[in-house]
């Protein structure tokens, strides 16, 4: 099968294709494939043979971008055993096959349907096939053969990283590389020059230039200065065919900034400079302002500042701004106007980040000279010193002179002083002073022990100008007297074992004083000598401001006397010296043999039954409240037992109820049940045990043959209208309950309630003839008699 191409575009390709007819033409036929191939044919077994070809090139080629009415041309499929009959069919498979490219299936003509862009799809892998039509069977194997896509140059060169920002220092060399900026084009750069970029400048010249291959930016003059211009907008192009005509371009804009470099020395925008100080200022704050310029930036623009010499150096200081690059004059000294009018200082302005490529610019420092005028002001009187301390002793009197104060105006006039106390504190009510002379004096008595100091605020202004006032603090230290007798550190428990020996220390006490040290640090401690001798105890001055206790005998009873009270003075050694009585309290317990105390008096038993104070009140109220709940559980007994009898004014309903459910022979006291139990006993009337009859019915009598017979429901009856006609009854209902249980058992009654208070001679054998339910019974009954006969 031979391949036949049309698209012979380059002078290589006329060639190529010249090549190919003319050895398809000589060869038509004979061309030999260098690989075996193998073929299954129906109805032949499997061989082996070589297949002739008629075809050379592998690929054909096609134009990109085609815009014609037409379908393109792109080359022809022919295999050798066509003999232009039509009995050969061509068939195309693969990438875009059907879709973008076609085939004649009767003369192998391929084209191609459709626009291609080569930069979406560089080339198509397809599968010709030649077969009988008659049989469909293949004529020869199938071939796989590629269309290429043949590139034009149909896409300019493009920055994608533009517009771009970059910066140089300024005065840099001529040369200095800047940025390289790259194009890039979609064409293939494999054929031809459309992929062939060539860079220009179109706009920044003469400052900047580009080199035309690699696309560097250079600087193109000498000493580009920044504070002569600072931003530069440099436009680059790139051009695609060689940068021949016909080619496409793109283009990008790079802004280029100068940056600062220390090429500029500061400069004072005058030699001279006065400054006007009034003499009030404080010391400390700030009087002026200078500033020296300089055209850089940044910190090549940073400066300091130093005051080289003058008269003012030791009154004024300087320092440096770095917000505004200021120089900061204060003041270091108060300033006089009656003393100095005035001050001539040298300020130097010099930069702190030097660039030694640039010291011939230099020197990168400048001078100035500036005078500054001592202003006169009316100023407040001044205290001959910034604080006062004065002392004064405890229980002066009042009007004592504490100490004097003194202020003079420091103003050419001195004009007369006028004192008096601020009045802020309660502490400036202590003390008065004199407005002409400045004399402190107390206005009340002292106590050291409550307030040891005062402190208060003495203010002076000027006779004629009450305006201007100075303050002075002045502290008034309180000095201690000998007032306050020593007394015990504080209340001792002291202990004294029964078994206690002789000289031996059983408590060590000490002294305090609210004085200070020199009137009460040294305590003299002795027994009263106004008493006898002790007998039992006696006291030791350790004489280090304690003093210690010591037994005089051997044992000590707690059941003669379980407690001592040793009198001790205690006297100071202040000026004059004063002292103090104060009694021990000393308990007898019994102690272990290592001294260990066991118990003492009563407090030791409770103690060792280890109940607290606490835990004895919390018993003593539980058993207060014990006894309270049984008092008023007696009371509310008490009330309930009123009297069932209500006086005969109180007509109200009177129910009494009965919940006894049979109580046997012992029930009787609420009401006579006699005669329900046995209704025969009711032969005589029987009265209401609640009230009294003032009248006495008739007496009723009643056969005793009809009592024999009645049954206890009919009795009940008559009781019932005997009550209703009784005018004896009160004019109140009065409801009785009797626990009617019917009429009696064909058994009998076996209750004791109508039994006599004797034994009975009743035989309860017949209990046995009851059945098995009463054995039991029986049994128990049969017992007892027995044991009544024996």
């Amino acid at each position: 099968m031979r391949i036949t191409s049309t698209s012979c575009i380059c002078p290589v390709l006329v060639c190529l294709c010249f090549v190919q007819r003319c050895y398809g033409a000589a060869h038509h036929g004979s061309i030999k494939v260098t690989r075996n191939q193998t073929k299954h044919i129906e109805g032949e077994t499997e061989v082996h043979h070589r297949p002739k070809r008629g075809w050379v090139w592998n690929q054909f080629f096609v134009l990109e971008e085609h815009m014609g009415p037409d379908p393109q041309y792109v080359g022809k499929l022919h295999s050798n055993s066509d003999k232009g009959d039509g009995s050969v069919k061509y068939i195309l498979t693969g990438e875009g096959a059907g879709t973008i490219f076609i085939i004649d299936d009767t003369t192998g003509d391929i084209h191609s349907t459709k626009s291609l862009d080569r930069e979406q799809k560089t080339h198509y892998v397809l599968h010709a096939q030649a077969i009988d039509r008659r049989t469909n069977k293949p004529l020869e194997p199938e071939s796989e053969f590629i269309i290429k896509v043949q590139d034009i140059n149909d896409n300019a060169p493009k920055f994608t990283d533009g517009p771009y920002i970059v910066t140089v220092p300024e005065m840099s060399e001529m040369g200095t590389s800047v940025l390289q900026v790259t194009a890039t084009d979609a064409d293939d750069p494999t054929y031809g020059n459309s992929a062939r970029v060539v860079y220009s400048i179109l706009q920044g010249q003469p400052y900047f230039s580009v080199d035309p291959k690699t696309g560097v930016i250079r600087t193109a003059l000498h000493n580009m200065d920044r504070e002569a211009r600072e931003h530069y907008s440099v436009v680059i192009q790139a051009k695609d065919m060689a940068g021949q005509v016909g080619g496409l371009s793109g283009s990008t804009t790079v802004n280029i900034t100068l940056t600062d470099v220390n090429d500029n020395p500061p400069r004072f925008p005058q030699k001279h400079y006065q400054l006007y100080v009034p003499e009030s200022a404080q010391v400390g704050s700030a009087v002026g302002k200078i500033k020296a310029n300089d055209a850089d930036t940044g910190s090549n623009a940073d400066m300091k500042y130093t005051i080289i010499n003058g008269d003012g150096s030791g009154v004024f200081s300087i320092s440096t701004d770095k917000e505004t690059r200021e120089g900061i004059l204060s003041l270091k000294k108060p300033l006089n106007y009656e003393k100095k009018k005035s001050y001539t200082l040298n300020i130097e302005g010099a930069n702190t980040h030097l660039d030694f490529r640039f010291s011939h610019l230099g020197p990168f420092k400048d001078v100035t000279m500036l005078k500054i005028i001592v202003g006169d002001v009316d100023e407040p009187p001044l205290f001959t010193m910034p604080s006062y301390i004065m002392e004064v002793y405890e229980n002066a009197k009042i009007g004592t002179a504490v100490g004097t104060v003194t202020a003079q105006d420091p103003d050419a006039a001195n004009s007369l002083v006028r004192y008096f106390i601020d009045h802020n504190t309660e502490e400036d009510g202590y003390f008065t002073i004199d407005a002409s002379t400045g004399t402190i004096k107390t206005a009340k008595i002292f106590d050291r022990e409550e307030t040891p100091w005062y402190n208060i605020t003495v203010a002076a202004s000027e006779l004629d100008n009450t305006g201007l006032v100075s303050h002075v603090p002045v502290g008034v230290r309180i000095l201690d007297v000998n007032d306050n007798p020593p007394e015990l550190a504080r209340e001792y428990d002291v202990v004294v074992c029964e078994n206690a020996k002789p000289g031996q220390v059983i408590q060590t006490i000490t002294a305090t004083d609210k004085d200070n040290s020199a009137n009460g640090a040294r305590f003299h401690f002795s027994l009263d000598e106004g008493l006898s001798l002790n007998p039992n105890f006696t006291l030791r001055d350790n004489e280090d401001n304690t003093a210690s206790i010591l037994t005089r005998r051997r044992r000590y009873s707690r059941t003669t006397q379980d407690t001592y009270y040793l009198p001790v003075l205690i006297s100071d050694g202040g000026m004059p010296s004063l002292s103090s009585s104060s009694t021990l309290t000393i308990r007898v317990c019994a102690c272990e043999r290592d001294g260990r105390v066991r118990t003492c008096h009563a407090e030791a038993f409770l103690s060792s039954a280890g109940l607290s104070t606490g835990a004895l009140i919390a018993i003593l109220l539980c058993v207060v409240i014990l006894l309270a709940m049984v008092v008023l559980f007696i009371t509310l007994r008490r009330s309930k037992k009123e009297p069932l009898i209500i006086s005969e004014e109180d007509v109200r309903e009177n129910v009494v109820t009965y919940d006894d459910e049979g109580g046997g022979e012992e029930d009787t006291e609420a009401f006579d049940i006699t005669a329900l139990r046995n209704p025969s006993a009711a032969e005589e009337l029987k009265y209401r045990r609640d009230v009294r009859p003032e009248v006495k019915p008739a007496p009723r009598h009643h056969p005793s043959s009809s009592l024999d017979s009645i049954d206890v429901q009919e009795f009940i009856k008559q009781r019932l209208a005997e009550a209703d006609l009784d005018p004896s009854v009160p004019p109140y209902d009065s409801l009785q309950t009797y626990a009617y249980e019917g009429h009696r058992s064909e058994a009998g009654s076996i209750s004791s309630l109508d039994s006599a208070t004797t034994h009975s001679d009743q035989d309860y054998n017949y209990l046995g003839d009851w059945g098995p339910e009463f054995k039991k019974l029986a049994e128990l009954y049969g017992e007892i008699e027995s044991e009544r006969t024996t």
